[in-house]
């Protein structure tokens, strides 16, 4: 039987160069393929030795239902030298996980891709892009956590500089019995859909400004606090509105969504070592609004999802890659809901409007530098990213738009009332 390897292993990935050589993967605890007890290597496609790769555990996660791994990828100092310059892992075999990514330490930035197993046939190489969110840009840095949906077997390939650190991470965010019948917080307003049922429900607000939509907490989704290393941070005001998508995938079920989002807080807090999710709310293909970061829904609270700018704003992630598809009406229709009631809320009457904000440092814009910016912006104003997608982003006008009248409507029926 294999010997399975603990997720914190070191290990040397079988690397496959343009070249054709080949470097061995061993095991710390395996000196000799003798001493583990396995076959003698294969021979390698240019006559050096080759090593079958081991197969990977994914381990619980203490108290939760998430399995996880994390595998070092050491790459030969010889993986640089050859004209492609690129190098790739032999296939390994893992236990079943359904999303990955990669993280790595220092300035230098990797090109990843991956291959995964799934029913047998393995997918094409996809890349992972990197990580523009985060609290303060500081090591580790990582990738976006990639949706791949249920599968036992994975490659990873590098065609940019060797870099320090780098690891694979495997998530399996396994399977609650109420991820089928989650419902949403009792406590939310129901937000309209139609101008009629929109002038009823301002009937029923009991505030003067846009209602909070119909959101799902963190407890509906499976949210362990004991991952939290740290407090949530409050911001003074609320000045603009922040949309990405999360790149992960567009192939998932409604019963997924919660697992995806736990799948998202356990890579945040253990892999990339952030106080919590980086963003404040979240939303699905299905329209249903997710609170992400913990400290209350109502307040400011500071996010970790636009590096540089995540002072006094809110960050909103849709769960998916709009540069493939364009977001459902109904996820246009919770952005909107989610911007007006924060902007609203916040006394910022303008959701078309534009504000001049001060850096605190992207790969934009440098640390104090003063920017004149939407609103409500897409993550690709403030950072060198193609987010949210080239389809969402397209749609920014539109949602300012309707989030700018949802803002006016709602002052005026409270002044009749008054």
């Amino acid at each position: 039987m294999t010997n399975l390897l603990s997720p914190r292993l070191s290990l040397r990935l079988p690397l496959t160069l343009a070249t054709a050589a080949v470097v061995a993967l061993t095991g710390t605890l395996a000196a000799t393929p003798a001493q583990a007890g396995s076959p003698a290597p294969a021979q390698g496609a240019a006559g050096v030795a080759q090593a079958p790769a081991k197969d990977v555990k994914l381990v619980r996660d203490s108290g939760s239902v998430v399995r996880a791994a994390n595998v070092p990828v050491l790459d030969a100092p010889s993986a640089r030298t050859t004209a492609a310059g690129s190098s790739v892992s032999a296939p390994m075999n893992t236990s079943r996980f359904k999303m990955v990514a990669a993280t790595w330490r220092g300035a230098a930035e990797p090109k990843v891709s991956v291959r995964v197993r799934r029913a047998g046939e393995w997918s094409r190489w996809t890349p992972l892009e990197t990580l523009s969110d985060g609290p303060n840009g500081k090591d580790p840095r990582g990738t976006d956590l990639k949706w791949v949906g249920p599968a036992n077997g994975v490659r990873i390939r590098n065609t940019g500089p060797a870099t320090r650190g780098l690891e694979l991470v495997l998530i399996n965010p396994g399977r609650k019995a109420s991820d089928r019948t989650v419902r949403p917080h009792r406590g939310a307003v129901m937000s309209p859909g139609s101008s009629k049922s929109g002038k009823r429900s301002a009937r029923r607000s009991r505030t003067p400004w846009a209602p909070m939509p119909v959101l799902f907490s963190r407890r509906k989704w499976g949210a362990n606090n004991a991952w939290r290393n740290g407090k949530p941070r409050y911001n003074r005001q609320m000045r603009q509105v922040h949309v990405h998508h999360t790149v992960n995938g567009n192939n998932y079920s409604r019963a997924d969504v919660p697992g995806i989002l736990r799948g998202i807080y356990r890579y945040h807090t253990k892999s990339l070592g952030w106080f919590d999710v980086g963003y404040n709310f979240l939303v699905d293909k299905f329209g249903r609004i997710w609170v992400g970061r913990s400290g209350g829904p109502r307040v400011l609270v500071r996010g970790a999802h636009t590096l540089g700018f995540n002072q006094n704003s809110v960050g909103i992630a849709v769960i998916g890659n709009y540069d493939l598809v364009r977001p459902p009406p109904k996820v246009i229709r919770s952005i909107v809901r989610i911007s007006a009631w924060k902007l609203d809320k916040a006394g910022k009457k303008r959701a078309r409007g534009r504000v001049w904000m001060r850096s605190q440092g992207s790969d934009r814009f440098r640390n104090g530098r003063l920017v004149r910016l939407p609103s409500i912006d897409g993550h690709r104003d403030t950072n060198q990213t193609a987010c949210p997608g080239s389809k969402l982003y397209a749609k920014l006008p539109a949602i300012r738009r309707r989030a700018q009248a949802r803002i006016n409507q709602f002052p005026l029926v409270a002044r009749k009332k008054s």
